[in-house]
């Protein structure tokens, strides 16, 4: 016979960590409070039945324990009426020092029928000194509550909550006809199933709620003062948002957009008659909802683009709604008058049956005639938008802890996390501790739109800084706090909750054409991954949108970065697709997503991943032009020649290259370059091929900038039936 040493304390009425202290004295090793302590040695240790040398560890004679134990045995005999009993304790002649934190324990005589009565019994009164240590052993009894056990619960969890070794635990899911690991997570079902089993009960938590936007203090009036206004662009695809910023700000970003769209946020500031104001760039497909909607939060006045051309357009009409829905001031900017077709009129008129009734009209909306391509009208619109600033009174207290909202976050490869922020209250310096939903960290660097390093930004400002924990979903909001260690717990708790959130939700395993072939409703599940936060949110709100009667998308992780083979078994176990934008999936990943059987699709547009998801789910897929990679190769060292510029000597790691394959510049998980080769060689000898495991010489078409570990991916187009 052998008794477990939370047994053993509990007879002795010691806690687990003083019995294990005293085995290791007497040279028994144990090691947790479930640890197994065989007969012999538990009477060598603590004598016969423990009741000596309990008592000489509480300080109490022989006679005392004796009169104790003849106490219990008679409650026990008696099988009712009684109640926990307290010997009285008289003070030993010396007794060994104490240390601070250690308390003397009252020794309790339990009525076992109460007990199993349901009925709890009560304590004498103790003095004060023992009050604690009484809480702390009553809290250390079994209660009908149960254990508590959070959702998503693994293996291990459970165990160590139930108070029993883990593989005790796999062997009940062995019984049930279920294999898992320690680390593997348990339905709330198998949880219950296990406790039940095991003659236990708990208590399931529930799933948390995100918490409420802690509502700000308000500021004194005598602490306020003017702050730039923040402008959203808002408008139809190809309406010409991105020109008129560019032309307002002198600065080319659309050309460097794949598909000539704006893929994700960016806050910019300009100066006008001596005074600042803030853009935020917002994208104007209509698949981008929920970057228009974060934009309008944090929004001061909504520049809305029209084209004179087209007029109002369902992305207009969706922008409209959202300022209306957040209670915006608006400026409408008539893009476009310099074209023929252009009708100004008829733009004023649409305007006006939408509620938006006109200056010229006779009404309040101000609108501006402008050209991005020719500049004209566009001081015109920045002193309106000035005019729109002073009426709405825009103020903030730039001496209150700062706050405001993560415009954008990146993982760039040289500098780690990356976070655009927008201050709407209080002034944010370097060195600050920053807490942004799962991510915090001191700011080591802050940069303004130009680029240059500055030591502090006052609201209405956005700055980009560095020094974060991890890369912030965009829209999230973000606070000083006092210190670092407070903006870590916070962070580690929104972490957990996450967590907690993302492993509650499940899957049966079925594949995309199941899905498209069974009635009812289905769940596809989505995994998706993208180069900046701002186009995650986009994809997953543009995703949502696609969900119908029969198939409804479901987004079971997200994130910024490479797709790992964490995403992949992600996806298997959810019986999912990984969606990667802009990014790629890792080494690991492809081989794990090759054995488990899972599709990773990639995407440099955000709407032709949206076509294809809703192609897929009408059932309506043409054969398609997909990408058949070849082989890999790893930059080892670069040359510079005087004819072919930089030449990247590379190791072929896998496949087999060809001379006329197009190339994937992949750095730390990002595609840097899209392009072709413009050499192979093998020594000083042109190649049409170059198989694994030899090394050559690499151009790359209109591309220099390679390094030394980047991964260079060789892929051909090919037709693939759907």
């Amino acid at each position: 016979m052998s008794k477990r040493v939370h047994e053993i304390a509990k007879e002795l009425g010691l806690n687990s960590k003083e019995v294990i202290g005293r085995l290791h004295e007497a040279g028994v090793e144990v090691k947790s409070h479930s640890s197994s302590v065989e007969d012999p040695v538990y009477e060598r240790v603590f004598g016969a039945g423990g009741a000596a040398t309990n008592g000489a560890a509480n300080g109490r004679s022989a006679a005392q324990e004796k009169e104790a134990q003849e106490a219990r045995q008679a409650a026990e005999e008696s099988g009712h009426g009684a109640t926990i009993q307290e010997a009285p304790a008289e003070e030993p002649v010396s007794e060994p020092k104490q240390g601070r934190n250690q308390k003397k324990r009252r020794r309790v005589v339990i009525d076992a029928s109460a007990r199993n009565r349901g009925v709890r019994p009560t304590a004498a009164p103790v003095a004060p000194r023992e009050e604690e240590a009484a809480t702390v052993a009553e809290k250390e009894e079994p209660t009908d509550a149960g254990v508590r056990v959070e959702p998503g619960a693994t293996v291990k969890d459970l165990g160590d909550a139930l108070g029993v070794p883990p593989t005790r635990v796999i062997q009940v899911l062995m019984g049930l006809g279920e294999m898992k690991t320690l680390t593997q997570t348990l339905s709330i079902e198998e949880i219950e199933l296990i406790s039940e089993e095991l003659g236990m009960k708990v208590e399931i938590g529930a799933v948390d709620e995100p918490a409420p936007e802690e509502v700000l203090p308000d500021d004194d009036p005598a602490d306020l003062e003017e702050k730039p206004p923040v402008v959203t662009v808002m408008g139809h695809v190809d309406h010409g948002k991105t020109s008129l910023l560019d032309r307002i700000r002198n600065e080319n970003v659309q050309s460097g957009e794949a598909g000539g769209i704006t893929q994700h946020i960016g806050a910019y500031q300009v100066e006008s008659a001596g005074r600042k104001v803030t853009f935020i760039d917002t994208p104007g497909h209509e698949a981008f909802t929920e970057m228009r909607a974060r934009g309008a939060k944090v929004t001061d006045i909504v520049v809305l683009v029209v084209a004179a051309d087209d007029g109002i357009m369902p992305q207009t009409q969706e922008a409209i709604e959202h300022a209306q829905a957040a209670g915006v001031p608006m400026v409408v900017a008539l893009n476009k008058i310099d074209v023929p077709n252009a009708n100004q009129d008829r733009v004023l008129g649409e305007l006006s049956e939408r509620g938006l009734m006109p200056e010229a009209y006779g009404g309040e909306t101000v609108t501006v005639p402008v050209s991005a391509k020719t500049g004209e009208g566009i001081d015109e619109l920045l002193e309106n938008i000035l005019v729109v600033a002073e009426l709405e009174d825009l103020k903030a207290n730039p001496n209150a802890p700062a706050s405001g909202y993560v415009v954008e976050g990146e993982r760039d490869p040289g500098r780690g996390p990356v976070a655009t922020l927008l201050l709407s209250r209080g002034t944010l310096h370097k060195g600050d501790v920053v807490l942004a939903g799962t991510a915090y960290g001191k700011v080591r660097a802050m940069l303004d739109y130009t680029g240059k390093r500055v030591k502090d930004a006052s609201p209405g400002t956005p700055v980009e800084i560095l020094g974060l924990s991890g890369v912030p979903e965009a829209g999230t909001r973000f606070e000083v706090m006092g210190h670092e260690r407070l903006a870590r717990d916070r962070a580690q708790q929104a972490e957990e909750k996450l967590r907690r959130q993302e492993l509650a939700q499940g899957g049966s395993r079925r594949s995309l054409e199941q899905l498209l072939g069974e009635g009812g409703m289905q769940d596809l599940n989505l995994v998706i991954k993208a180069d900046v936060a701002g186009s995650v949110e986009a994809l997953k709100e543009a995703l949502a949108k696609l969900s119908t009667d029969e198939v409804r998308v479901n987004i079971v992780r997200s994130g910024v970065g490479a797709l790992t083979d964490s995403d992949v078994m992600l996806g298997s176990a959810s019986d999912g697709i990984l969606l990667g934008f802009n990014v790629r999936p890792t080494n690991t990943a492809k081989q794990v997503a090759e054995r488990e059987g899972v599709e990773i699709r990639t995407y440099d547009v955000i709407y032709k991943a949206l076509e294809e998801i809703e192609a897929a789910m009408r059932g309506m897929l043409a054969p398609e032009q997909r990408e058949q990679e070849t082989g890999t190769a790893e930059v080892r060292q670069t040359f510079r020649t005087p004819n072919a510029g930089v030449v990247a000597g590379c190791m072929v790691t896998s496949g087999e290259i060809f001379r006329n394959n197009r190339v994937r510049l992949v750095r730390d998980g990002t595609v840097v370059y899209e392009g072709n080769i413009a050499s192979l060689r093998r020594f000083r000898d042109d190649a049409r091929s170059v198989r694994e495991g030899f090394e050559c010489g690499i151009g790359i078409e209109n591309f220099d900038d390679v390094k030394e570990g980047d991964v260079i991916e060789f892929f051909e187009i090919i037709e693939v039936p759907r």
